[in-house]
């Protein structure tokens, strides 16, 4: 599906690739990894031409199509579904021509070929998929211009998905969408039914979406087969046996060197010394193991735990100017709780928190704090506030007025900025810098409650697995609004519900959460499904529609054939020592297995084909 080979292209002195080469497979879903600046987001402009190589080619096949969210945020005077609508350009252009072809034959064709396409189910697909990224229908209806930027990216994602690509590029998918939206993409992409490459950091998505990640490190291309945890744990296997074989050659490099330093003057060992220094020279050198930083984030704990409840709420209610937002919260927060605030976008979740960190009083109803509490906040909105004539060193010295500079520059070392970075302006710093210098400023002094309100939009996986650390080692309280999965399992022992107007506890893990978003996202299409279908003969129906039944179970067990060959294959194969007992015979299995997979995607294909058919004609 798409080839890159010997890709070179450079970022002023930058080498972003240096003769780069890897191969996709034709449906395959691949994540794009890499250390941020790396040059992923460059790799897509390269591919979609935007800009030109220096060298090398990258070949996708003729008549591909294929579909990138732009840059800029879409606006104007459009409704929201007609602009995702208009994203199937085919079908657009059909239905326009549909309105003055005056020839019968062309009129036929064209309604058969908006057949062809299903064109007539194209609006409760788009409203579907709008449905899925927070848009309710009152929404999909208004005006694109009403929308912040964030909002209208979701809408430049929902066309995209809706036009159906050949090949999609998705940079950083989930960077404007809650934690339901996240949710509702994920299961979307694990249906696609074309080649899908992502960049992105959400470990989730990438672990249940993905059956390949490309790994970009050093100007180079690896592709490695799996999710990203297989990715991880196929990286750290290489490093372990690359750390091996160094440590072995180093021990036989110091014996040869031995044996020449104390025989090389002795005429009788004269000839074996130079032997084995002609054996150091051909030694090739193995690259030393080197991984990439990772810093971690620093947490400062709270100096004296405070006596529990630090927070008490009886039947408060808040909201903006004279309107209420939530009401008849009655909860209580203890000293070492962790909570992860769960509920859509626009339900109440950044107010909860801002009651929470005293940046809104409450409207009616009794809320106690405790005398001394210190609350540390971080919302992602006032990254953009940070000054960026500032440096993290000049940051730092105001709330240390009276401390010498060696005391403030070992503090910003602490929260991850040294020597240089140290005095770098703000302007200068990444995403993730900024982020991180934001985090260090808002739990300075070690409070007792830390909020943070989508502390990962700027940071990699690593770093987010270096936060999740650093929060399960504060031992404050921690109320977390996040989008990150991963994050949320990793540190939250309890989830409130934001919903209808108020905050609950939910009885369930992420996994529960998941189940009930999913099922919320797909009963407003079913309730179209129904609404939209006639009443039908349903007896009748059964009977014609007996002998697909016949097909999608041939269909089923094909499936279930080939999928018991593969495991039985995996079983072998998972032997150790089969390669070395039998290298040609665990060749051969290695090959019949990618030929199964092949065999069983088809079946798979031809399964739901069969099914969406039989489905269709009893009535869906």
């Amino acid at each position: 599906m798409l080839q890159i080979s010997d890709l070179t292209y450079r970022l002023g002195p930058r080498l972003l690739f240096d003769s780069a080469s890897v191969m996709l497979p034709e449906r395959a879903r691949v994540g794009f990894v890499g250390r941020n600046g790396a040059g992923k987001t460059t790799l897509f402009r390269l591919i979609a031409g935007e800009i030109a190589a220096e060298g090398g080619t990258i070949y996708i096949p003729k008549g591909c199509r294929m579909g990138r969210v732009e840059q800029e945020a879409p606006g104007g005077d459009g409704k929201l579904v007609d602009f995702v609508l208009a994203a199937d350009v085919e079908r657009a252009s059909l239905l326009e021509e549909a309105e003055t072809a005056h020839d019968p034959h062309r009129i036929a064709e064209i309604h058969t070929r908006l057949a062809d396409i299903d064109a007539h189910a194209a609006p409760a697909r788009a409203a579907e998929i709008l449905a899925g990224l927070g848009f309710d229908e009152a929404a999909q209806n208004r005006a694109l211009k009403e929308f912040s930027g964030g909002w209208r990216m979701r809408v430049a994602l929902a066309a995209v998905l809706f036009s159906q690509p050949d090949l999609l590029l998705l940079d950083e998918p989930t960077n404007y969408l809650d934690l339901e939206g996240s949710l509702w993409l994920i299961d979307y992409l694990t249906r696609y039914r074309a080649t899908i490459v992502v960049i992105s950091h959400d470990r989730d998505l990438l672990n249940e979406v993905c059956d390949h990640i490309v790994h970009l490190d050093k100007g180079k291309l690896q592709l490695y087969r799996g999710n990203y945890d297989g990715f991880a744990r196929q990286r750290a296997e290489a490093r372990m046996l690359q750390a091996k074989f160094l440590k072995k050659q180093e021990e036989k490099r110091a014996h040869l060197q031995e044996f020449v330093d104390r025989f090389r003057a002795k005429a009788t060992k004269a000839r074996q010394a130079q032997s084995r220094l002609k054996m150091l020279e051909k030694m090739e050198t193995v690259a030393a193991v080197v991984d990439d930083e990772i810093l971690p984030f620093s947490l400062p704990s709270p100096e004296k735990p405070l006596s529990p409840p630090i927070i008490a709420m009886e039947n408060v209610a808040v909201g903006y100017d004279d309107k209420a937002i939530l009401t008849k919260l009655s909860l209580n927060l203890s000293n070492d709780d962790r909570i992860g605030l769960l509920g859509a976008n626009g339900n109440g979740k950044s107010t909860f928190a801002k009651l929470l960190g005293g940046r809104l009083a409450p409207m009616s109803g009794a809320l106690n704090k405790s005398t001394k509490l210190d609350v540390g906040f971080f919302a992602q909105h006032q990254v953009e506030d940070l000054d960026e004539r500032d440096t993290p060193f000049q940051a730092i010295q105001r709330l240390m007025t009276d401390a010498p500079e060696a005391r403030i520059r070992a503090r910003a070392a602490q929260i991850g900025f040294s020597n240089v970075k140290a005095d770098t302006r703000v302007a200068n710093l990444s995403g993730g810098e900024k982020a991180r210098l934001l985090m260090g400023l808002a739990t300075f002094n070690g409070p007792h409650l830390l909020i943070l309100d989508e502390p990962t939009n700027h940071l990699d996986i690593d770093s987010r697995a270096a936060l999740a650390e650093a929060i399960n080692e504060y031992a404050g309280a921690v109320v977390l609004i996040s989008h990150d999965q991963y994050l949320l399992e990793a540190c939250a022992d309890r989830l409130w519900l934001v919903a209808d107007g108020g905050v609950k506890n939910f009885d369930g893990d992420m996994q529960d959460y998941r189940k009930l978003v999913l099922e919320g996202a797909k009963t407003p299409a079913k309730k179209r499904e129904r609404e939209a279908a006639p009443a039908r003969d349903t007896t009748k129906a059964r009977q014609d529609a007996r002998p697909l039944a016949k097909k999608v179970q041939a269909a089923e067990e094909k499936m279930a054939r080939f999928s018991g060959l593969i495991t039985r294959i995996d079983q072998s194969l998972a032997d150790p020592r089969a390669f070395e007992r039998n290298p040609a015979e665990a060749s051969k299995l290695s090959q019949q297995r990618a030929e199964l997979e092949r065999a069983l995607t088809f079946a798979e294909e031809e399964w739901l084909e069969l099914s969406a058919e039989y489905e269709a004609l009893l009535g869906g």
